[in-house]
């Protein structure tokens, strides 16, 4: 049981790093996916914390909820002053490669 709850928490992580990699034009998009990695992350910790009766897992995935809603938190406010400033989501790269 505990095998098929890591594989698919694993499957999240290696969705959401694709996700990462495969799309670099929606700054939005690009946050969920980092937001879907940490929480696959969350969720192994919590079930190897379970299966080897530990709490150091339960600790860790405490810190990483508080650094995750931070990080949205930041990034959320980024992706606003982002949009305010260029009226769109999608990031140009041709736009930068001129300066």
């Amino acid at each position: 049981m505990i095998l098929v709850q890591f594989s698919a928490n694993f499957s999240l992580f290696i969705f959401s790093l694709f996700g990462i990699f495969l799309n670099r034009r929606n700054l939005l998009l690009i946050l969920m996916c980092i937001e879907l990695l940490l929480l696959s992350l969350n969720s192994n910790f919590l079930i190897f914390s379970v299966y080897l009766d530990d709490l150091y897992g339960e600790l860790f995935s405490f810190f990483i909820l508080t650094m995750a809603a931070s990080e949205s938190a930041i990034g959320l406010a980024i992706i606003i002053i982002y949009y305010r400033i260029r009226g769109t989501v999608e990031i140009n790269n041709e736009y930068l490669l001129k300066f």
